[in-house]
Parts: C-alpha cells; structure tokens; sequence
C-alpha cells in the first residue's frame, strides 16, 4: 500500500485543492496523512465553500456545489481532525508528498523551513513530490545547496497560477475567514493587499534557462493544467484540483 503524505495550511485551504487529492489518493487505497503546520485540523476559506462565489478576476462561478457540499462533509466530520505537525512528519515512512494550496499557502508553509526539509527528503530519496496553485512557491523557496543553491525546480517544467488571475490592484484587502473556525482553530486575522506574490514570475525564474513555466490562462475544469516532470507534479489552481489528484494516483501506480 502506497503511503502518502498530504501537507496543507492551517491560515486557510482553499477546500478543494485539499479535498480532491484527499478523496483521489483515499479512492486508491492508498495510507494517507495528513499534515499541517499546528497539527490543528485544516479549514477551507469561506469563499471556498460558497457556490455563489465569483472570481472577480475570471467572473465566474469556481465552486461547483457538489464540491462545496463535500468540502463541508470533510471539515464538519471526523477524517481531517487528527493532522500531524510539520516537524514531526519524516518522508521515510512515506512514498510520496503531496502540498495543497490556498492563500493561507503562502503564510505558514511556502516557506516553511520545514516544510523544504521534506521537499528536501523526498527529492533525495527519488520520491514524488506534488504542489498545487500556491504551494508550487514552496518549491521555488525550496533550495538545494549541492547544486549553487538553486531551486528545487531549476531545469524542470512547472506549471504556474497565472499573473493574469492574481488578485493585485489599488484597491484589494483580502482577509482570510474560515469555514468552520473555532477559538482554537481561527485561522489569522491578517489582512493583504491581494495575493502576497506572483508564482509566474517566480516559478519562470526559478526554473532557469532550460526549464519551463507553464501558466495557461484558458485552463479550466473541462480542460485543466496539471503537469508531471519527475518528481514533480505541479497543478495551476481549483480548476485543476480533480487532474492533480487523478495523475498523483496514476503515477504512484504506474511506479508499482
């Protein structure tokens, strides 16, 4: 049995970039963990599991009720309360590590000095490593010192959140409230102006000259961007949620 290790924030998930390879790897069969940065459960952000949300930047509908239902069955029941934390995470005992997005990504875990340790743990033991939307930054942070301190991810092709669907401009305070927040589980009350960077133009970077960045802005359900070039596996945001999970599982078993 495949052992996987999913890493998700606990300043706010957007609720399907955890829950579709969480529903993905448990379908498989596979001995999933979960793990945050509090070892408090992790919650989706508001807007996340609200079907009439629109996308200010897209104007559209991104949460299909279906999954907004399921979202909720997973953070009111029982299957996400037992997370381990970051530091006591060790990727021997896992066959894969999988990081899930949101905003709360790019507060408590794209750098995250242990959160690079088990990128670093995995990459040297050959093992999968996945990121999604904005967890794909952990990687750009993550550095390897055997080669000049470069990212993780220099020479690879990665797939990006487009600049063009940043939340960016004069006007933005964006907070991040929860579903589901309790006294002891409430997230931050930080305010930013917008996302806090643009993954495009650090992902194009730290790729280098004989990698790619890949940050199609038409990617959508019906036709998502999720991109594998060992051992990465890199998803550009919710639309692509469901294509992250469903290639995790295929190329876990297609290594046996």
């Amino acid at each position: 049995m495949k052992k996987v290790l999913i890493l998700a924030t606990n300043y706010g998930t957007w609720g399907e970039e955890l829950q579709a390879p969480w529903d993905a790897c448990k379908k498989a069969g596979y001995d999933v963990t979960l793990c945050t940065p509090l070892g408090k459960k992790p919650l989706p952000l508001a807007v996340s599991v609200d079907p009439e949300f629109v996308d200010p930047i897209i104007n559209f509908k991104v949460n299909p009720p279906e999954v907004c239902k399921r979202i909720k069955e997973l953070t009111d029941g029982t299957e996400w309360d037992n997370p381990i934390k970051f530091s006591d995470a060790n990727m021997a005992d896992y066959d894969a590590l999988v990081l899930t997005g949101g905003l709360g990504a790019m507060i408590d875990m794209c750098n995250n000095w242990q959160v690079h340790r088990l990128i670093m743990e995995a990459y040297r033991s050959d093992k999968l490593i996945g990121a999604l939307c904005y967890a794909v930054t952990a990687l750009v942070f993550c550095r390897d010192p055997k080669n000049d301190y470069k990212s993780v991810i220099y020479g690879k092709k990665i797939t990006a959140h487009p600049r063009a669907w940043d939340f960016y401009g004069p006007e933005w305070d964006f907070t991040y409230d929860l579903y589901g927040a309790t006294p002891d589980n409430n997230g931050t009350d930080v305010h930013t102006p917008g996302f806090l960077w643009p993954v495009e133009d650090l992902v194009r970077d730290a790729v280098g000259p004989n990698g790619a960045c890949i940050a199609r802005i038409n990617a959508n359900r019906e036709d998502p961007e999720v991109h594998f070039d060992w051992p990465f596996i890199t998803g550009t945001s919710v639309e692509s949620s469901i294509a992250y999970g469903d290639m995790i599982v295929d190329v876990l078993k297609a290594r046996g």
